[in-house]
């Protein structure tokens, strides 16, 4: 599965396209993951997905602060209504998150009390670091692999013939983040990207911008990883 996939997704030149050039080949083993191709074919074991997910609904939880953060930092209304739109998005999503979660057996109790997984706090602490340190444009940047890579993965693999759609139990996933709704979350993400770098950036930032995406993306490798792990190694 490659980029190549989903050229409607990304615009060439935009600022997420050179910034995801720069995060190879940590991009690939992101949008590549065993996890992911698990996903696809229907093979990813019930116990991966389950804390996974679990863990996905604490993720939300961080990323809502993050976008109420971006309120914070942003100096137009423009931006402010957009990060407020998105913080509205998330906590709606947690809700169709948890009916989800009661899908796969579990009730809003025993995900809330759910412990956090390092890789969870790690990723969620970065962006908001990288928030509270930096600008607008700092915090988007951290936030944009998850929010565009979850469309590029999920266009990828509903155009992936290897992807099986009738019967998988991860087909809703698949369709929810390779769905129209979705998409247009990711197109939005990367013309604010370009926007805020119109306004913000110079070829001067490129090199901290990317560190912060690729940091980002390294960290979504290990979000994927954690639910492979857990089969493994268990729970602490």
């Amino acid at each position: 599965m490659t980029e190549a996939l989903v050229p409607q997704l990304v615009p060439q030149g935009s600022l997420f396209d050179r910034l995801r050039a720069a995060a190879q080949p940590h991009w690939g083993d992101y949008t590549d993951h065993r996890f992911v191709r698990g996903l696809g074919d229907g093979t990813l074991p019930e116990a991966a997905f389950r804390y996974y997910l679990g863990q996905d609904y604490l993720f939300l939880i961080h990323f809502a602060r993050a976008y109420a953060l971006a309120v914070y930092k942003s100096e137009s209304l423009e931006d402010m209504r957009a990060a407020n739109d998105a913080v509205g998005h998330i906590l709606a999503e947690t809700s169709l998150h948890l009916r989800y979660c009661a899908g796969w057996g579990m009730s809003e109790a025993d995900v809330v009390a759910l412990p956090e997984d390092p890789a969870c706090m790690a990723y969620t602490r970065y962006v908001l670091e990288r928030g509270m340190a930096g600008d607008i444009l700092d915090l988007q940047v951290a936030l944009a692999p998850c929010v565009v890579g979850y469309a590029e993965i999920g266009l990828a693999l509903k155009a992936d013939p290897r992807t099986k759609l009738e019967g998988n139990p991860y087909g809703d996933w698949i369709e929810t983040y390779g769905g129209e709704d979705y998409v247009g979350v990711a197109k939005a993400s990367i013309a604010t990207l370009d926007r805020l770098f119109a306004q913000r950036g110079s070829e001067a930032r490129i090199p901290s911008l990317s560190r912060t995406f690729t940091e980002a993306t390294r960290l979504e490798v290990r979000f994927w990883q954690m639910g492979l792990d857990v089969l493994e190694h268990g729970t602490e």
